[in-house]
């Protein structure tokens, strides 16, 4: 099947975890065909040198989320380009942008519409007064105004124009200094309606992309599947194709988009009004999101339960936790030796991993096991405040274990180290978990603990503070203390320190567990199983194999979900004999449109089956072997 892979500031360009997971889901599912559709976070990211990318990923489209729009991405036709919006244009623009700003800069328990815009007003109507059917007219409102301006951008080409002129901003401005506005935005200034509307345009920008076609033409109407890396943006492109022609969207989120988007506006230098209407929007978008999407793949439950408070559905939730490799770190011990009194800490230096309470912490332990040290490696990452606090660290080590030495004529050592990856002493990752006896975490704010994965791929006990999805990951495997309580923290090293035999315990179970729900192939297998149960879910878009139940329903197996599968077929009539799809065609088998389950137990006269093969993913799979249903995620029609 042609599956959309939609990305924003990850694959194919950018460096990174969501880089490196992206591209071993590519790589791993070489039965399907990608067409990826990257959104840029930077002008450093296009910047970098292209990779190679497998045959398999029939088609890259880019587009930057920065900086002016490119021309060349307007989805117009030819003889509308370069003109600019009409009266009519910019009335329709009015009311859905109205409804658009309306739906998440209000509060439903104000009194009176808001205003609209001086040339055409914004669609008013006050919400109900129950706070469920607020929510919902909010959402309705929402997603009125989003797909409103998707269609005006289609049919003029963009939004960015629109977004940019006097109207939105006065349109803005009538909703914040309505009744029903936001209290945070109720004191908006003109710098701060511009600055929102700036942002709005490259928050929409993917609406006027020229990436969507049509069923014959390159684009997302063409695919079978979306899969969105991430919600945010990166999402936008998959609703849309779902609105316009029915494609089920997928959203896998590793660290919720959302809450990333909180965490950046609090560090960013912006006014309380901008920060809070940036915040509305985003989060009405995440639960339109969750509400389009077809299934949603959290990476763990700390990501999960940001998701429900937004809205999404428990039932179409899924949690699939990120692959790692795992061969990196294969070599390493299973335990360090028993003498070994050397604590680890890795990542990346920011406040948010509260090393600050590390040092206190390690100024316990010293008192307990003075030969203890302390090896801090990792660098800094794109937070401004990350080099400053890496100095105020290493003045903070300095001051509470200065420099012993044995004599005065030695040259004494600091127990703390702060150390990066690639110098001689640490050439790779596997290098720094081997060198320590326990390592450990101590951050106040922690999406998905990469760091303790790896630790445990190696075979370590860990200390860990309980935050995110700390106590998911290490299970019983590990000692885990609460955030901001060094001498927790400093109790807990010093007992694994003492006692050899229980970190040779915590470490082999927890390379056990790491190994079983961690690795890369897990996570291939998983995402091969959603992607062709959503799409033996999805009704055929196909005229030709288009049927429809009595009240006009088109029925879910109209076309199987292994007619998407490129791959060598049981032919019609024959168990035993095997043929070659042609590209671009279906097996007659497939096409029947008869709505057949795959898992029919026998087959009738003319049908494939029968105890004959079906080559999936290039596996041979017997019809007439019960063990090998389970390779076919597709539920029986009378389910349905």
């Amino acid at each position: 099947m042609r599956i959309g892979l939609l990305t924003e500031g990850g694959y194919p360009d950018a460096a990174g975890e969501s880089h490196a997971w992206c591209d071993r889901l590519v790589r791993g599912l070489t039965g399907h065909d990608f067409e990826v559709y990257a959104l840029s976070s930077d002008a450093r990211q296009e910047a970098r040198p292209r990779t190679a990318l497998p045959e398999h990923v029939r088609l890259v489209r880019r587009a930057p989320l920065w900086g002016d729009f490119p021309a060349g991405h307007r989805r117009a036709a030819e003889e509308r380009k370069g003109r600019s919006p009409g009266r009519r244009e910019r009335r329709r623009f009015a009311e859905r942008f109205g409804d658009l700003v309306t739906s998440f800069a209000t509060v439903p328990d104000g009194s009176g519409p808001a205003r609209g815009a001086p040339y055409g007003d914004a669609p008013a109507g006050d919400p109900p007064s129950a706070p469920e059917t607020s929510v919902t007219w909010k959402a309705d409102r929402f997603a009125t105004g989003l797909y409103g301006l998707a269609e005006l951008a289609r049919e003029q080409g963009g939004l960015p124009e629109l977004l940019h002129s006097e109207g939105a901003v006065r349109i803005l401005e009538a909703v914040c200094h309505g009744p029903r506005a936001l209290p945070a935005a109720q004191g908006a200034q003109v710098n701060d309606l511009l600055a929102v509307t700036d942002r709005l345009e490259l928050a929409l920008r993917p609406l006027s992309l020229d990436w969507y076609g049509d069923r014959h033409t390159p684009g997302l109407g063409g695919v079978d599947l979306c899969h969105a890396t991430s919600g945010g943006a990166a999402a936008l492109p998959g609703l849309l194709a779902k609105r316009f022609f029915g494609t089920p969207l997928l959203v896998t989120e590793y660290g919720v988009r959302l809450r990333e988007h909180y965490l950046a506006r609090a560090a960013a230098p912006l006014s309380v009004p901008v920060r809070a209407l940036l915040a509305a929007f985003q989060g009405a978008l995440a639960a339109e999101t969750y509400a389009q999407a077809a299934l949603i793949t959290p990476g763990n439950t700390h990501a999960r339960r940001w998701q429900e408070r937004c809205g999404a559905d428990r039932a179409r939730l899924r949690t699939v936790y990120p692959g790692m490799d795992a061969t990196p770190f294969a070599a390493v011990a299973d335990a360090a030796p028993d003498d070994s009194k050397t604590l680890v800490w890795v990542g990346t230096v920011e406040p948010a991993k509260d090393l600050i309470a590390l040092l206190h912490a390690f100024a316990e332990i010293r008192k307990a096991e003075p030969s203890a040290t302390l090896r801090i490696i990792g660098g800094t990452g794109r937070d401004p405040r990350a080099p400053g606090y890496l100095a105020h660290c290493r003045v903070l080590a300095a001051q509470l274990f200065p420099d012993e030495a044995a004599d005065a004529r030695t040259v004494g050592e600091n127990p703390v180290s702060f150390e990066e990856i690639g110098s001689p002493d640490l050439p790779a990752l596997a290098d720094a978990y081997a060198s320590g006896a326990v390592v450990v975490l101590s951050s106040v704010i922690e999406g998905f603990p990469r760091s303790l994965v790896e630790a445990m791929f190696c075979g370590r006990a860990t200390v860990s503070t309980d935050t995110g999805a700390v106590c998911e990951v290490i299970g019983g495997t590990g000692l885990v203390v609460p955030p901001r309580t060094p001498r927790a923290l400093a109790a807990a090293c010093t007992a694994l320190l003492a006692d050899p035999d229980r970190r040779a315990r915590l470490g082999a179970a927890a390379r056990a567990r790491a190994l079983e729900l961690f690795t890369v192939e897990q996570n291939i297998a998983a995402f091969r199983g959603i992607y062709l149960e959503l799409i033996s879910h999805a009704p055929d878009r196909t005229a030709a194999c288009r049927t429809r139940d009595a009240h006009g329903v088109p029925r879910p197996f109209a076309r199987p979900a292994e007619s998407h599968v490129p791959g060598r077929w049981a032919a019609t009539g024959t168990a035993t004999r095997a043929v070659t799809a042609p590209a671009g065609r279906t097996p007659s088998w497939a096409a029947s449109g008869t709505g057949r389950s795959t898992e029919a137990p026998a087959a009738a006269p003319g049908e494939a089956g029968g105890g004959g093969t079906v080559r999936e993913m290039g596996q041979a799979v017997r019809r007439d072997d019960p063990a090998s249903h389970q390779a076919w995620p597709v539920r029986g029609r009378e389910q349905w």
